[in-house]
């Protein structure tokens, strides 16, 4: 089953409802955002980030336009040194390579040792987007789906303002 087919079956067990958009795999937010124009939602990033001594993970969720302040984040979390994981950290932790980075990589770590970030100023929004583990696809879900998704999953999140 493509990794995709895999986020929408549990999206439907978890009984979310989800819009799909398959445009050209993209490989950047700004890519992705010219396939999905018209559509109702915050347009998503989300970065997996890590501390200095690699002993913590993040996956932190803004808005697309919005440029992380690595030292705010640090900040804000308690962490020195906040900074992209590697390619190889990401495959281990979320199953995904870079530039298909997503909420629903939560589905593949089976550790749960990934922290959820959530920007406080994208979610007065009623929808918001991710790749469903595959770029050549975006989806739409309710922001409040968005945190029924995640507590199902058995992770926490914390809403931060950056």
């Amino acid at each position: 089953m493509e990794s995709y087919q895999i986020v929408c079956e549990e999206l439907k067990k978890m009984d979310i409802s989800f819009d799909i958009v398959e445009h050209p795999p993209a490989l950047t937010t700004e890519e992705a955002d010219r396939y999905i124009e018209g559509k109702e939602g915050v347009r998503t990033k989300t970065l997996f980030l890590t501390n200095r001594k690699k002993s913590a993970y993040y996956l932190v969720i803004l808005d697309d336009t919005k440029r992380l302040d690595m030292k705010k984040l640090g900040e804000l979390i308690s962490e020195k040194g906040m900074q992209f994981g590697s390619a190889e950290n990401l495959m281990e932790k979320m199953s995904l390579p870079p530039g298909v980075v997503s909420l629903f990589g939560l589905l593949n770590n089976s550790e749960h040792d990934i922290k959820v970030c959530l920007d406080k100023e994208m979610l007065s929004e009623n929808f918001v987007s991710f790749h469903p583990n595959d770029n050549s696809k975006t989806i739409f879900i309710s922001t409040d789906d968005m945190y029924r998704f995640i507590t199902l999953l058995g992770y926490e999140y914390s809403i931060i303002d950056l």
